[in-house]
């Protein structure tokens, strides 16, 4: 028997026969920043999150399931197994995606657990190779640099515009990517110039001003879809507020904590409580953006200077569809005839608990037919880069979403960029024609027609 094939046998003994010893202590995990022992205190193995996990769905595997991983997790605090490959596995194959915690009648924070553990292998085993260059390019060279992001989307822009796209695709040069990579070319939006630093740092409400509100433009959502971050800036200026742009905002960090670089994460969290200290209100159209800075408090939890600045601010956050519902937005009066089904993202419905309110943005406007989506709260396997880390289980999951969307859908909304980009995929994959746009998007067109129809109404005058 392999050094491998013993590692993981020693796993499957432990979490069907439970450690000896019942004491935590900081075990085998031997850096700062450890998980939180009062994460898993609660967790009794009761199974209720078996049936939530994607992961689990689809192997039947217990540590790859919640309290499996939590268990594990646990007994490396207790020096019952070492933070080596046989652990690291089931922790990365988790997609974060919080659905246990909703399914938890404890309220066990499976995610932030998964996330310090990540913090913890990545320190006792960081990547090497290809692959560690790869990522610390990615990570720490390009995310966190919002001139080196922009001139990617500039790169992008070019390929698209210039005709090397389409010599790329006629030519199956494309086929020297990795199919996954091939996948996400095939359904790259158009893409536009960024918002930040081309729009005014504060962009004025129609209007009698309501409300002064920060705005997060994000990395990959500037640069890939700067149309949603435009029709949210319009959609909020046309409902009365005034839309803060701070330039010295960076990325957000999550795809960093995902990955387990928890100091870069850190460092991008202390630039946006920064550039967003004079907001009372920071609103976000990602997800998973969302989600990360409502728990920056959570991040600095073993920093006693940074938690309270920290906690201010995660209390500060919320999803714009959140907040349009919260603060009474303007209802659309021009008919918009749709048939519509919405997805939920993991980290809005699991992580912010934001299921109503972008599905009553959508009933809201006259013409729309919404369906429900069977099953619209399970990952559809994009989760950040989980989609090109592990390709195999994301296309399982993208495939049980795509069969799940009913038939004779025009549009399937959500909220979140990694979802919109891995359900496109899904719909070509699947040949299928719906088209796949952000919730605001849909109340943005709507408002415009709006508008349109006050213009026509308006007489000439002679």
């Amino acid at each position: 028997m392999s050094v491998g094939q013993k590692e993981s046998a020693n796993l499957v003994n432990l979490l069907e026969n439970g450690p000896a010893c019942q004491t935590a202590t900081l075990g085998n995990y031997l850096w700062d920043d450890l998980p939180d022992q009062d994460k898993w205190a609660d967790c009794v193995h009761c199974g209720m999150c078996l049936e939530a996990c994607p992961t689990y769905q689809e192997t039947g595997e217990e540590q790859h399931s919640p309290r499996g991983r939590v268990y594990l997790i646990k007994a490396v605090a207790e020096g019952k197994i070492d933070v080596n490959e046989a652990f690291s596995k089931p922790v990365f194959d988790c997609l974060d995606c919080r659905a246990c915690e909703t399914a938890c009648p404890a309220d066990v924070q499976v995610g932030g657990l998964i996330e310090e553990a990540r913090g913890q292998i990545r320190q006792a085993m960081p990547l090497t190779g290809l692959q560690g260059k790869l990522s610390n390019t990615a990570l720490k060279e390009l995310f966190p640099k919002q001139n080196r992001m922009n001139m990617l989307g500039g790169l992008m822009r070019f390929y698209q515009k210039s005709g090397i796209q389409t010599i790329a695709r006629k030519t199956g040069l494309l086929n020297i990517l990795p199919n996954p990579l091939q996948e996400m070319e095939s359904i790259l939006p158009e893409v536009g110039k960024p918002v930040l630093g081309r729009y005014p740092e504060i962009v004025p409400a129609e209007g009698m001003t309501k409300k002064r509100v920060g705005m997060l433009t994000g990395c990959i959502m500037d640069v890939m879809f700067s149309d949603v971050n435009e029709a949210t800036i319009r959609v909020l200026t046309h409902n009365g507020f005034e839309v803060g742009l701070p330039k010295q905002q960076g990325c957000c960090g999550a795809l960093h904590v995902h990955a387990g670089e928890r100091e870069t994460g850190k460092m991008l969290a202390k630039q946006n409580i920064e550039a967003f200290k004079d907001y009372d209100k920071v609103l976000v159209n990602a997800a998973g953006c969302g989600c990360a800075l409502q728990e920056y408090d959570e991040l600095f939890r073993n920093d006693p200077n940074m938690q309270p600045l920290a906690k201010e601010f995660s209390e500060k956050v919320e999803d714009v569809s959140k907040f349009l519902y919260d603060h009474d937005f303007k209802r659309p009066t021009t008919e918009m005839k749709t048939k519509i089904t919405y997805h939920d993202a993991c980290h809005l419905a699991h992580g912010q608990g934001v299921r109503f309110e972008p599905r009553q943005l959508l009933n809201e406007i006259p013409g729309v037919e919404m369906v429900e989506l069977p099953n619209a709260d399970r990952c559809c396997g994009s989760a950040g880069i989980y989609n090109l880390t592990h390709p195999e289980m994301a296309g399982k999951l993208l495939d049980r979403k795509i069969d799940d969307v009913p038939e004779n859908i025009e549009m399937i909304s959500m909220g979140n960029p990694g979802c919109m980009l891995q359900i496109a995929m899904g719909v070509k994959k699947h040949g299928r024609s719906e088209k796949v746009v952000h919730t605001v998007q849909l109340l943005d067109w709507a408002y415009e027609k709006d508008k349109a129809q006050v213009k026509e109404n308006i007489p000439v005058k002679s």
